[in-house]
């Protein structure tokens, strides 16, 4: 029975969105239930073409990916895939119409990853829009089931916070991305020179998109805005962190959110939530 195959791709997307990222799967479970599945298929997706250009050492990546990308496409249009992760979001995006552009995208993001890229302001731009920018798109289309009026006014936004999101993992991931990865994302930054200026002028640039993104999320369905807003609470207490970490720091560890902050997070988010104080 297709069903029960089905049933395991479920799970199969969800044990990855919880195996890959606690904070995110503790996100979603303040979706109201009817979003979970779709977004762990979303995030179960996107996760696994990432593992391909950032962990698969020793092996093709290129061939890996491609072949991925093509098993997507045929997955999407034959509405079944033997991967389970791939059946799940087949089934994501037959049942909430999201665009093959938006998926595309994101592939030719992970794409660039295998290249050695100069990042100027139009790739910078180009790479931030398909790795983290339709992601949230995706997401959108979850929540807005169908009505593409709300869709369209909610779609910058949208983006913003994505691309907030995505900038503030980059600074982040300085240490990793430039010296294990030999990859450098922000245009006409030497990294081996990241000094306080460098830093705030990104800064500056991620306090816009959050601005932005938080006015989104005030008109998000009820069903999804607290678990969108408790990832932009999240991310914006990272970000703070950074902007008090010095530079230097920065490219010596990774930064980090303990737990006990995160469910202190929760706890002050679902007061702020329930009074309507977003």
């Amino acid at each position: 029975m297709k069903d029960l195959f089905d049933m395991i791709s479920k799970k199969s997307s969800k044990l990855a969105t919880v195996t890959y990222s606690t904070s995110f799967s503790l996100g979603i479970r303040f979706f109201s239930r009817r979003f979970h599945d779709p977004i762990y298929a979303i995030y179960g997706f996107v996760r696994f073409a990432d593992e391909i250009v950032d962990s698969f050492h020793g092996f093709d990546k290129a061939k890996l990916l491609a072949r991925f990308k093509d098993d997507t496409r045929l997955a999407i249009d034959e509405k079944i895939s033997l991967n389970p992760i791939l059946n799940n979001f087949q089934w994501a995006v037959n049942k909430y119409n999201i665009e093959w552009e938006l998926i595309e995208k994101f592939l030719n993001s992970m794409e660039m990853d295998l290249r050695d890229i100069h990042y100027d302001q139009p790739a910078f731009e180009e790479y931030i829009l398909g790795s983290a920018e339709v992601v949230g798109l995706m997401c959108l289309r979850v929540f807005c089931e169908g009505d593409d009026e709300k869709y369209q006014r909610l779609k910058g936004p949208a983006m913003r916070l994505g691309s907030a999101f995505q900038k503030i993992n980059f600074l982040r991931d300085l240490k990793a991305d430039y010296k294990d990865l030999g990859r450098s994302y922000f245009p006409g930054v030497d990294l081996s020179k990241f000094n306080e200026e460098t830093k705030k002028k990104i800064e500056d640039d991620i306090a816009i998109d959050f601005a932005d993104g938080l006015e989104g999320i005030r008109n998000l369905p009820k069903g999804a805005r607290f678990g969108v807003y408790m990832a932009y609470v999240y991310f914006h207490k990272l970000f703070l962190k950074i902007r008090s970490t010095r530079s230097n720091q920065i490219m010596q560890e990774r930064i980090r959110i303990p737990n006990r902050t995160k469910y202190k997070l929760l706890f002050t988010s679902y007061l702020r939530h329930q009074f309507n104080l977003l």
